[in-house]
């Protein structure tokens, strides 16, 4: 459970199909939160502090008269973190499974860092990402070290 100082995000999505929308989140491992969840919008949640407002789209039009954007465009790739590579692929074949566009970027892969770009049913993006952060560090001071030669 949260405290009354933890901070959270909710990331609000404008959908064309709720119901659709949320057995996509479901397929990746998102849950759903039925106190904020009726006919217009729900409340997909990926942790304690992450939440995804998935919102039809009078509803989202009930907040803001900026358009919403074709599901070609993007405007931010929402990159969430993975326990393994193996998560990340994974995250990547549900979505595929559920309807998303899978790889819609080219997977980069790092050694010590492994992303992968989906794209749920409205385009809306997301990279599932894991990272070592153990060799991410050494990767970063071996870069410094290199620099500063």
């Amino acid at each position: 459970m949260t405290s009354a100082n933890t901070r959270m995000i909710f990331v609000n999505l404008p959908v064309t199909n709720l119901n659709a929308s949320m057995a996509f989140y479901e397929a990746l491992g998102f849950s759903n939160n039925p106190q904020f969840t009726d006919e217009t919008a729900a409340c997909m949640v990926w942790s304690e502090a992450i939440n995804v407002m998935l919102l039809t789209h009078d509803k989202w039009r009930s907040f803001t008269n900026r358009p919403i954007p074709p599901s070609t465009s993007s405007e931010v790739m929402l990159a969430i973190s993975c326990d393994s590579r193996d998560a990340v692929d994974k995250m990547n074949e549900a979505a595929t499974a559920a309807g998303g566009t899978p790889d819609i970027n080219p997977r980069q892969d790092y050694g010590w860092m492994y992303n992968r770009n989906l794209a749920d049913p409205d385009g809306h993006v997301w990279e599932a990402m894991w990272i070592d952060m153990d060799a991410a560090t050494a990767a970063m001071d071996e870069g410094a070290e290199q620099s500063a030669a």
